[in-house]
């Protein structure tokens, strides 16, 4: 019999897991607005509020990633799905600074294992011929989501309020995890795949092994913490996703409030124009990825094929800094979607984790790649709030871009030849 195909449904699935789980952290930008008018926020506060989710995400990445590699996936997503939908859903009823701010720490708590989770997922599932245009395909959503929806919950917040926001986006989340729970099982214990997919996708390099027999319960060790943090490719990746997220939690955040405040176009309007660097980020990574696994199955080292989209992207999302100098709303969304579009090819950043990170550590160097990357959830939009000036927003987008820099230097310098960590290697190899 010819292989089944259940690995592209795991992929669906992963890609919707995306789109509700970035549509409910970022759909507090959206609400900004009119939100910090009813909850008197300067911008200085306002930036403490959209930056209270990186706190707590950021700082449970490593729990995060030692939970993946002892809890099915099945069973961790659902939970933390359910959870981190309530808890945006409480959010329309926020009445205070104190109340919203509580809910988007709780917010962060909940999401944490989140990309842990979908990498141990896509690591078992695909081959490593496949798995980078895999990443780029569920990565996507978390551009589909704030990108292509949000006019949605724009027209919804203009008829009903801001409220309206967080109660649709919770709503759903709290449907996708009865779905995700209902559907998803692991490659062994699927009745969708037959044994030729199955062994197709061990035979290319899927830990199938990994994903589908349970973890023994061995306890953390500070041990294996210091392992993923003593190599200096496995650094040079963490401070990559920095610069990486940098860009995105930009125009997560402040983007929308920059449109409409900043650079004073009416509310509708802006949520039309915004579509437009979604739309390239959308377009750059599923770029990125074909060209990633293409340059993969012609024979291209993996240091180039995996590297080469990364550090593209990133000096491409310097652009950024261009929009402080044009005055016109078209020429000001076509740097944003220039440098977005770069951050949709760096975006594919999850494969180094997959290619780099011990076999038996996978979902721990999962949670410190996130933790490290997610620092940029909790600095970027917080240091923007003080770099704002009266009117003046320019010093926060040179920010951005020579965080983006940086990034691309990481990658160059640090990283070196892309291979898997072994453990017996001295530190620093």
């Amino acid at each position: 019999m010819p292989p089944t195909r259940q690995r592209y449904r795991i992929l669906v699935m992963l890609f919707f897991s995306v789109v509700i789980n970035f549509l409910d952290r970022s759909n507090l930008s959206l609400a900004a607005t009119d939100l910090a008018g009813d909850l008197h926020l300067d911008p200085a506060r306002l930036g403490q509020t959209l930056s209270a989710f990186g706190f707590t995400y950021a700082l449970l990445q490593i729990p995060g990633g030692w939970l993946v590699d002892r809890i099915r996936p099945r069973i961790l997503f659902a939970l933390a799905c359910s959870l981190w939908s309530v808890a945006t859903f409480l959010q329309g009823f926020a009445g205070t600074f104190l109340v919203l701010i509580s809910l988007r720490l709780l917010l962060g708590i909940f999401e944490a294992p989140t990309y842990p989770i979908l990498n141990r997922v896509v690591t078992t599932w695909l081959p490593d011929g496949e798995r980078a245009r895999g990443i780029a395909a569920y990565t996507s959503g978390q551009f589909v989501g704030p990108g292509f929806l949000m006019p949605i919950l724009a027209l919804a917040q203009h008829q009903f309020g801001w409220h309206a926001v967080f109660f649709l986006t919770g709503a759903l989340g709290l449907t996708w995890a009865g779905c995700w729970y209902a559907f998803y099982r692991d490659p062994a214990q699927s009745t969708r795949i037959n044994e030729a997919e199955l062994g197709y996708i061990r035979a290319g390099g899927a830990l199938v092994d990994t994903g589908t027999t349970r973890v023994s319960a061995t306890k953390f060790t500070w041990a294996d913490l210091r392992l993923v943090l003593s190599r200096q490719k496995l650094w040079g990746i963490y401070f990559g996703q920095m610069a990486v997220n940098s860009t995105l939690w930009f125009f997560l955040t402040w983007f929308p409030t920059y449109l409409v405040k900043y650079r004073h176009l009416d509310f509708i309007n802006a949520g039309f124009l915004s579509v437009l660097p979604w739309l390239a980020a959308f377009g750059g990574i599923f770029c990125s990825g074909y060209v990633s696994d293409r340059m993969i199955q012609r024979g291209v080292s993996p240091t180039t094929a995996r590297k080469l989209p990364i550090i593209a992207g990133l000096l491409l999302s310097t652009s950024i800094v261009g929009a402080n100098y044009v005055d016109s709303p078209k020429l000001i969304v076509l740097f944003m979607t220039i440098a977005f579009f770069g951050n949709g090819l760096s975006s594919i950043a999850w494969i180094m984790v997959s290619t780099l990170a011990p076999k038996r550590l996978l979902g721990l160097t999962s949670g410190v790649f996130n933790f490290f990357g997610n620092l940029s959830s909790l600095l970027v939009p917080l240091i923007i709030g003080y770099l704002i000036k009266g009117d003046n927003f320019a010093p926060a987008l040179i920010f951005v871009g020579l965080f983006t820099f940086a990034g691309a230097m990481s990658y160059i310098f640090l990283v070196g030849k892309v291979e898997r960590v072994e453990e017996n290697l001295l530190p620093g190899s």
